[in-house]
């Protein structure tokens, strides 16, 4: 079939089957925020909110979201999952003010005959008692064929029999589930071009799990073989693997097919963010579109293309979901990646004071993955105060810390180009280092300077994994001295700043460079 430009539904089951993910239960007033979200700004046609009759939680949930819907002309477009039970799951959901139940039935023969102990002919009756049921009391009625990618392909007669029993039982849509996630591309398009031409006056809607990984890919096949209705979740919730991802289906559906769709792409990210909090499953830094990394460049030669020219900037842009462009600090940037992140902080440094600061950022990017714009402050202050004096030079370190334990600290130093080792303990790691210098300063005839104050901190944003700054204010004979030093340690940005104050004074003192 032809996929000229088209428009699909999308209905966001992320209430429904993405609260079946282990270990995900929302709250009412969780279910409420994100339905209004869903609907009113992100846009998507359909949402699937709930089972009925699971708890009292969920039917006021429910009740609260249909409320909001009918109010703010969303009606009909919040839909609850229903079961084979004649009338109670109907009664759940009038209860609720709903409109639509999703009927769950048997989309396979082996669950029919095993789980039901059913034939065909028993089944479509008792479904036919529901539907009848349902649509006399006024709800529209859409039924889900339970293991249908199963069904299909062990026993094609038996859903060919129930879809020739129920089409014109006025059922609005047939929703085609991969229950198990076992279907490749080539299987979706092949059965789904069969559905649609045995029954072409039929509404299909297919829901994908990601059990493969293949759910977004199968979405395309589906899509090709003429479906106009595709359900994924927020993030991907759902049981074992997932569901399909609601931002991958968006672009993907976008931009490779050609097809219109009703969401608002700006609003995916926030959306994404406020799931992430509410279900407490995080997303991967590398999760297309909503994942923290996806839009940055972290090999220097990419912001160089994009500094000349754009040479690294595809359809997918940052700016489509409400995000920027930002180019990582590392070992592996390049003056490219510097200059980038100057122009978003509006500073200018010199050719020479920007050699500086990369060389910081490079050997930073040894011990610290990535370093951000907002570290980047910290850097500039530490390099630019900073001196060249190298009367001492810590060698290697290690600090231990323990619970109701005394810190211990071992050293490796070279002072004046004679190498020291030495140990010490105390009530920290900081004053275990100072302990252990003190030792080998001594027999320099020198002594660090008392300290007068002491402050640590990280950029403004809270990251656990953001540099430290560490500033010192040392009590020199009466004169109140700074020395700063950025780590993404906190305790060897302290250690950097120690030393810091004893090349200075060594300097001062006229004693020889080695």
């Amino acid at each position: 079939m032809s996929t000229d430009s088209r428009h699909i539904q999308l209905m966001d089951t992320t209430l429904r089957d993405g609260e079946q993910t282990q270990g995900v239960s929302f709250t009412p007033v969780e279910k409420v925020s994100i339905a209004k979200a869903l609907l009113q700004s992100l846009r998507v046609d359909r949402i699937e909110v709930a089972s009925a009759r699971v708890s009292q939680g969920e039917k006021e949930a429910v009740t609260s979201i249909n409320e909001w819907a009918k109010q703010e002309g969303f009606a009909g477009r919040v839909e609850v999952l229903g079961f084979v039970d004649h009338t109670r799951s109907v009664d759940w959901i009038l209860e609720t003010g709903g409109e639509v139940i999703n009927l769950l039935i048997k989309g396979s023969e082996k669950h029919c005959r095993v789980q039901l102990g059913k034939t065909l002919a028993q089944h479509t009756e008792d479904v036919l008692q529901t539907v009848n049921y349902a649509l006399e009391k006024g709800l529209k009625v859409n039924v889900y064929l339970e293991d249908w990618s199963n069904g299909y392909h062990d026993d094609p007669d038996y859903v060919y029999g129930l879809m020739d029993n129920l089409q014109d039982a006025g059922i609005s849509h047939f929703m085609l589930p991969d229950t198990l996630g076992v279907l490749s591309p080539d299987e979706v398009f092949s059965s789904f071009s069969d559905m649609c031409k045995r029954y072409p006056k039929l509404q299909f809607d297919f829901h994908p799990h990601n059990d493969y990984g293949l759910a977004t890919a199968n979405v395309m096949a589906a899509v090709r073989a003429g479906v106009n209705a595709i359900h994924c979740t927020v993030n991907c919730l759902g049981e074992r693997a997932g569901n399909a991802s609601m931002a991958e289906v968006a672009v993907v559906l976008r931009d490779k097919m050609n097809m219109q769709l009703s969401i608002d792409e700006s609003h995916i990210v926030r959306i994404s963010a406020m799931v992430e909090n509410f279900s407490g499953k995080r997303i991967a830094a590398n999760a297309p579109i909503v994942g923290a990394d996806v839009f940055t460049q972290t090999a220097g030669i990419h912001a160089d293309g994009d500094q000349k020219g754009g040479l690294y900037k595809t359809k997918l842009g940052p700016e489509r979901f409400s995000r920027t462009r930002s180019y990582a600090l590392g070992k592996m940037s390049g003056k490219a990646s510097l200059k980038k992140n100057l122009e978003m902080l509006e500073l200018d440094l010199s050719e020479e004071n920007q050699k500086k600061v990369l060389a910081r950022i490079v050997s930073l990017g040894d011990s610290k993955q990535t370093i951000t714009t907002d570290d980047l402050p910290f850097i500039i202050a530490d390099v630019l105060e900073s001196k060249s004096y190298q009367h001492i030079k810590l060698l290697n370190c290690s600090i231990t810390s323990g619970l109701d334990l005394e810190s211990t600290a071992s050293l490796r130093i070279k002072v004046m180009g004679t190498t020291h080792v030495a140990s010490g303990s105390g009530n920290g790691g900081f004053d275990a280092f100072v302990d252990a210098i003190n030792k080998v300063m001594t027999q320099h005839n020198y002594t660090l300077p008392a300290l007068a104050d002491f402050e640590v901190r990280i950029p403004k944003g809270g990251h656990t994994s953001a540099l430290t700054e560490c500033v010192i204010t040392w009590n020199c004979d009466g004169e109140l001295r700074k020395t700063r030093a950025v780590h993404s340690n906190q305790v060897f940005a302290a250690v950097l700043a120690a030393l810091k104050i004893i090349n200075i004074q060594l300097h001062e003192l006229g004693l020889s460079q080695t």
